[in-house]
C-alpha cells in the first residue's frame, strides 16, 4: 500500500519515454497506485485548454515553486486562466489559446486508508502502580494497526510538499507511525497511572487503552489534515520472559491458590484476621482476656468458621450470666459488642483499641456496659470516640 507516490519528477519537463511527452500536456489524470493516499502527475509541461481528469473521493492541486495554489474536485475541468486564478496571479497566464505554463499536479485520495502498522522497537517501561513508591517497571510491548482519512488536502500539501523536495511512501509511513509510538509511549503510562491498571492486565484493557491512545493522536493528526479513523492493537502485554514479570505473575498465582484455600476450608481473609486479633486479645490480662483465651481455645477445637462463631457466642452468653463487681468511678467499664449477629465481650480498653485497627470494631458497631439502657452505636459513646481518630458520622438508630 503506498502513502506518497515514489515517483517525482522535480521539474523535469521530459521523462524520457518519448518524443510525444516533448510536448506540451493535454490531458492530465490520475494514473497511479490505487493504494497511493497522494500522488504526483510526472509531467510539469502544462498548456491552457488542457483537459484536468479528476476521480471520484479525489483531489488535484496545483503547487508552483512549493507553493499550493489551485485545488479542483471530482470531474473533468478544461484549465483556463479563470479557473487558475491564484496561478495566474503568479505566471501571468494570457487568455486564449494553448498558452504553455509549469506547474506541479498532485491528485489526493481522500478515501480512508486501513492497514497502517505501528509497533514499538523496545519495550516501554510501565510502572506498576501498585509498587509505585518501589517504582517497579514492567517491559511492555505493543504493535497493531491504524486508519486514515485525508480530510484536508491543502493543509497536508502545504505541510509536506512546501517543506521537502524529495519524499518516499516509506518516509511519510515511518513518519505517522513515529507519531503513534510517541503518543503511545507517553499515554499508556498515564493511562496506567490514572486509571490504576497493572501492566500485566493490560491484554484484558487493550480495546479501553487503544480507545485512549486514538483520543491523543487526534489532534497530532489533524495538524497534517488527516483524520485518524481507527486504532487497534495486535498484541498489548508484558514481556514474559523479563525476571520482574515472572515474579509478579508467580506471586499473583500464589494469592489465587490462597484465596482458593480460604474458600476451601470455609473462612475469609477478614475472618483470618478477626481470628488473630481474637488471639492476641485472649493473652492480655484481666477477665476479657481470660474469657477470650476460653472462647479460643473451644474455638479451636471445633474448628474455623461457623462452628468457631456458635462457640464464641455461647462464651459470650455465658460471660453475660456471671456477676461483675461494679468498676471503680474512675476505671473504664467494658463494654459487649453485637458482632455477625451475636453478643461478644466483655472487652476491655486495650482490646477494643485492637479490634478498632482491624475492623472489626466500627463506629456503627452496637455496643453495651453497665449502667447503659439498652445497644447504642459506639460512636455514640464519649469515651469510644478517640478509638477511630476522626470525628464519626452519625450513629445509626439504636438496636431494639
Amino acid at each position: 500500500m503506498g502513502f506518497f507516490n515514489k515517483l517525482r519528477t522535480d521539474g523535469s519537463t521530459y521523462d524520457g519515454q518519448g518524443e510525444e511527452r516533448r510536448g506540451f500536456i493535454d490531458v492530465i489524470q490520475y494514473n497511479g497506485d490505487p493504494d497511493d493516499l497522494v500522488w504526483k502527475f510526472p509531467y510539469n509541461n502544462l498548456s491552457i485548454g488542457a483537459q484536468l481528469i479528476v476521480n471520484k473521493s479525489q483531489e488535484a492541486i496545483f503547487v508552483k515553486g512549493g507553493a499550493v495554489c489551485d485545488i479542483f474536485g471530482e470531474g473533468t475541468h478544461t484549465l483556463s486562466s479563470k479557473n487558475l486564478p491564484l496561478l495566474d496571479k503568479l505566471i501571468n497566464l494570457p487568455f486564449g489559446g494553448k498558452s504553455p505554463f509549469v506547474a506541479e499536479v498532485w491528485f489526493v485520495n481522500k478515501v480512508i486508508r486501513r492497514g497502517l502498522r505501528f509497533g514499538t522497537p523496545t519495550p516501554i517501561r510501565v510502572v506498576d502502580p501498585r509498587y509505585a513508591a518501589a517504582e517497579m517497571a514492567i517491559p511492555v510491548r505493543a504493535h497493531g494497526d491504524f486508519s486514515i482519512k485525508v480530510t484536508d488536502s491543502l493543509l497536508l500539501l502545504n505541510e509536506f510538499v512546501g517543506t521537502q523536495h524529495l519524499f518516499t511512501t516509506d518516509d511519510f509511513v515511518e513518519k505517522f507511525s513515529t507519531m503513534v509510538v510517541q503518543e503511545l509511549n507517553k499515554n499508556i503510562k498515564k493511562y496506567s497511572r490514572e486509571e490504576n491498571i497493572s501492566p500485566l492486565d493490560f491484554p484484558e484493557y487493550a480495546p479501553e487503552i487503544a480507545d485512549y491512545i486514538k483520543q491523543a493522536l487526534i489532534d497530532r493528526f489533524s495538524a497534517y489534515g488527516i483524520s485518524l479513523e481507527d486504532f487497534q492493537f495486535a498484541h498489548l502485554a508484558p514481556n514474559e520472559d523479563d525476571p520482574i514479570v515472572k515474579e509478579l505473575y508467580n506471586n499473583r498465582i500464589e494469592s489465587v491458590k490462597e484465596r482458593e484455600r480460604r474458600q476451601i476450608q470455609g473462612f475469609t481473609y477478614q475472618q483470618e484476621r478477626q481470628f488473630d486479633i481474637m488471639e492476641t486479645a485472649a493473652g492480655n490480662e484481666g477477665s476479657a482476656g481470660g474469657m477470650m483465651g476460653a472462647g479460643m481455645g473451644m474455638g479451636m477445637g471445633m474448628g474455623i468458621g461457623t462452628a468457631f462463631g456458635r462457640q464464641m457466642q455461647q462464651v459470650s452468653q455465658s460471660i453475660n450470666t456471671m456477676q461483675a463487681p461494679p468498676p471503680p468511678p474512675t476505671a473504664f467499664a467494658p463494654y459487649y459488642l453485637y458482632v455477625n449477629n451475636s453478643q461478644q465481650g466483655p472487652f476491655d480498653l486495650p482490646t477494643l483499641q485492637t479490634l478498632a485497627s482491624a475492623g472489626t470494631l466500627t463506629p456503627q458497631t452496637l455496643v453495651w456496659k453497665q449502667g447503659m439502657t439498652g445497644w447504642a452505636a459506639a460512636s455514640s459513646q464519649p469515651d469510644l470516640i478517640s478509638l477511630f481518630g476522626s470525628t464519626p458520622p452519625p450513629p445509626p438508630p439504636v438496636m431494639p
